[in-house]
């Protein structure tokens, strides 16, 4: 509340309820809770007078909360926009906001650090929707700048230039490149990129997800199997799933790298 008597803070609240634009300056410096709630109900606000008062990052939830109901937040985009990045305002009102944003404002929203973990993620549910209708231009840009996890789902397609600018992200993981190599139904062309970008394929566990893709070509597969350790080629190979050709592959080599080491099998 500040250390002003609650008298005097009293009389702080009901003039910044209704003081007029030019004798606003005062009140946006002030601590007391009353007091930034009436200034947030104040009427004369204008939008740059609301935006002054968001670059505050200590304002508690329940002012947030009455700026976001503010006659000038419900007509103004910069408002919505600067109540989704700030890091104290209730999940009630961010959330909602989400749906209304440009898909590169909801970029800024995921990528501004303080904006709590589970409005990023509906930031980036939302991002994955809108860039369903995006122009292909549109689409490459936001591979290049998202996050990994958008820029992982985004691999899902035949576009070369979408998937280069995904595999080059500066986000992307390798936790999101071998989960993307797991999927079922993912385009063979994603997975003869990942295994020619010289970023994911000198990776270790990249390359076990490659050697276990059946889409990766036969030459690459061939060339990393030297590369990898008995132990997980011999997990390999118990699989099933794996074509035959790499199976028997895997076994000339165990049994091969086994003999000149002067092991048993």
């Amino acid at each position: 509340m500040g250390d002003r008597p609650d008298i005097r803070t009293s009389e702080l609240a009901d003039k910044a309820a209704i003081a007029p634009r030019h004798l606003l300056a005062p009140f946006f410096k002030e601590s007391a809770k009353v007091v930034l709630l009436a200034l947030a109900r104040n009427p004369n606000l204008k939008e740059q007078d609301l935006l002054r008062l968001l670059e505050r990052k200590d304002l508690p939830a329940e002012v947030l909360r009455e700026v976001s109901l503010h006659r000038e937040a419900a007509r103004n985009y910069g408002i919505k926009l600067a109540l989704a990045r700030h890091p104290r305002t209730p999940r009630l009102v961010s959330l909602p906001i989400l749906k209304f944003l440009y898909l590169f404002d909801l970029l800024r929203v995921v990528h501004t650090p303080a904006v709590p973990a589970d409005v990023k993620i509906a930031a980036e549910e939302n991002i994955l929707k809108k860039s369903e209708f995006s122009p292909r231009g549109e689409r490459i840009t936001l591979a290049r700048r998202a996050t990994g996890r958008v820029a992982a789902a985004l691999l899902d397609t035949t576009d070369r230039e979408l998937i280069q600018a995904c595999l080059d992200n500066p986000f992307l993981t390798e936790a999101h490149v071998i989960k993307v190599l797991a999927l079922n139904s993912l385009p063979p062309v994603v997975v003869q990129q990942i295994a020619g970008h010289s970023r994911w394929a000198n990776r270790y566990h990249v390359r076990l997800a490659l050697i276990r893709n059946p889409a990766t070509p036969f030459p690459l597969v061939a060339e990393f199997i030297p590369k990898i350790t008995i132990v997980d080629l011999r997990e390999i190979s118990l699989d099933r799933r794996m074509p035959e050709q790499v199976r028997t592959l895997i076994a000339t080599h165990c049994a091969e790298r086994l003999k000149a080491s002067g092991r048993s099998t």
